[in-house]
């Protein structure tokens, strides 16, 4: 039998829902607004539509698809993300394999040590890394006479400290996708003869593929926006977060930013939604 709800709660809980989506969507509607506005401020009154701050190529409206030091912090971003979200992929599906398939001693707490960078500040991670990366680094050329720049801050020390708790988001996912895997289908194929790599190659990795894509784009898109554990890692190859944190402190909110903004939330969207489609199981037939 079903309960009728009160109205005034439906109405309270309709209105709470609208109330939420507002003040999560007007910051975005707000930013994605005045990129468009024909002024040198990010702010009211509306001095009419311009793409300028997105393709024109002389001051005091610079574009930002010709501000080369946005466009440079763009590409370190891209470099940045992408090696984040292959590692992370990788990494995560021996992490899947090992915990789904495998049984050792103090599995558990090994378990819940994967999960738990997820709940450290980024900022504590950021700077734990850089010590400990920085500790090595001048013990190594103080005792052993050897420059491991790798460890200094720069890019390959930003992918490090981005990869070790994205790979913690990329290792569920496709944990999850792997614990529906029905073995079956593999004990079928070795009786049919087949080799341990060519079940993988064959069976396994294309059933975990919709997984793996989507949480490489899930890696990739949390490691562009990602400004805490970045921000003390990072050397002369600023990616855009920090780019655009650098610009907002020495010379203020413009126009610019807002259409630096727009351009990320409309990647994001897309990548979004090519990440919800490759999850969709085929149609059955």
């Amino acid at each position: 039998m079903a309960i009728k709800a009160n109205p005034i709660f439906l109405t309270s809980y309709r209105l709470y829902v609208a109330a939420f989506f507002l003040f999560l969507a007007a910051p975005l509607v707000a930013a994605g607004v005045f990129a468009f506005n024909d002024s040198l401020f990010p702010s009211l009154p509306w001095q009419g539509f311009t793409l300028d701050w997105f393709f024109n190529d002389t001051e005091p409206k610079l574009g930002m698809f010709h501000d080369r030091r946005l466009l440079r912090g763009l590409y370190y971003s891209f470099v940045i993300a992408t090696g984040v979200s292959l590692l992370s992929v990788f990494v995560g599906t021996c992490n899947a394999f090992l915990f789904v398939r495998c049984d050792f001693p103090a599995k558990d707490f090994f378990y819940i040590m994967m999960v738990v960078p997820l709940v450290i500040p980024g900022v504590i991670l950021g700077i734990s890394i850089l010590l400990l990366a920085s500790t090595i680094a001048n013990g190594a050329e103080e005792t052993l006479s050897l420059d491991l720049d790798f460890l200094r801050p720069g890019i390959v020390l930003v992918v490090l400290g981005q990869f070790s708790f994205i790979t913690t988001i990329t290792s569920l996912v496709i944990v999850a996708r792997l614990r529906k895997f029905d073995q079956s289908m593999e004990e079928a194929a070795y009786n049919l003869g087949a080799s341990r790599v060519r079940v993988l190659r064959t069976i396994t990795l294309p059933f975990l593929f919709p997984a793996m894509a989507a949480a490489g784009i899930v890696a990739f898109l949390v490691s562009f926006e990602n400004f805490n554990t970045t921000l003390f890692l990072v050397g002369s190859e600023a990616p855009l977060t920090i780019t655009m944190y650098d610009r907002m402190v020495k010379v203020g909110s413009t126009p610019v930013l807002n259409a630096v903004s727009f351009f990320l939330m409309i990647g994001s969207a897309l990548l979004a939604l090519v990440s919800v489609l490759v999850q969709r199981d085929p149609p059955k037939t």
